[in-house]
């Protein structure tokens, strides 16, 4: 890259990963009328994916795999945890509605840390929630073309460290076009069709939702757009787990 600090970076891709069964298959799918979109050196994308799209120019086309080390990490078992169903209550009452197994719930620390849990099971007193990456113990081969690729204007880096620090969305805008939910004093705002406040929408292989982009597919905060997805809740996450060890988060590196 030239000697630019941050870069407005849009990519067209998709996304393949090995299945159970060795299959590899499309996960994900952005496209270029809705291209996931990022700002360099903010801590949107992964580390190892932004140095695969530095050295590109507008236009260029990409195809490369990132290893496991490098983009979510292995699978831990010890990151599937047992929470307190108090923690899911609004107004003394279990949200059964948000709640459920398979739902992809948006968390946050007691150090303000936001994350994203998978609802595995609910029992009679707690909730079992899987905090390992949805794309964790895989290798992410991404092909595509990057669409954009321009200086950030300070508008947009403000916008972006607004919505990193829970003030905004970073779309440059108040709203992120959903609506705003109050949970236990925390606000998210989301965008009901698609779960995130990222601007673009893609396409899922699953039903991971924003499969915790948060930094999108792509990093801590943003991938989703990460940009940040806030699916729904804003449930708070106390005790020792924290982020069960992640240090940036659900949405970042492991």
């Amino acid at each position: 890259m030239e000697n630019v600090p941050n870069w407005y970076v849009t990519v067209a891709y998709e996304l393949f990963t090995d299945n159970e069964k060795g299959i590899h298959e499309l996960m994900e799918k952005a496209p270029e009328e809705h291209p996931f979109q990022f700002i360099t050196g903010l801590g949107m994308a992964l580390d190892s994916f932004e140095a695969k799209i530095a050295p590109l120019a507008e236009g260029e086309a990409f195809d490369f795999t990132l290893p496991v080390d490098e983009a979510y990490g292995p699978y831990v078992q010890e990151h599937v945890v047992e929470l307190d169903k108090k923690l899911f209550c609004i107004n003394d009452r279990f949200d059964k509605n948000a709640v459920y197994p398979g739902a992809v719930l948006p968390l946050v620390n007691a150090d303000g840390n936001r994350f994203q849990g998978l609802v595995l099971e609910v029992k009679e007193g707690t909730v079992v929630i899987d905090l390992n990456h949805p794309l964790a113990g895989k290798d992410l081969h991404f092909r595509g073309r990057v669409v954009t690729k321009r200086a950030a204007t300070n508008d947009e880096i403000q916008g972006t460290l607004n919505m990193l620090s829970g003030e905004g969305c970073g779309c440059g805008c108040d709203d992120c076009g959903g609506g705003c939910h109050e949970h236990e004093g925390e606000c998210c705002h989301h965008d009901e069709e698609h779960g995130c406040c990222g601007g673009h929408g893609h396409e899922h292989g699953e039903e991971h939702g924003c499969c915790g982009h948060g930094k999108g597919h792509h990093g801590e905060h943003g991938h989703h757009g990460e940009h940040g997805c806030c699916g729904g809740h804003g449930h708070e996450h106390g005790g020792e787990h924290g982020c069960c060890g992640h240090g940036k988060g659900h949405h970042g590196e492991a």
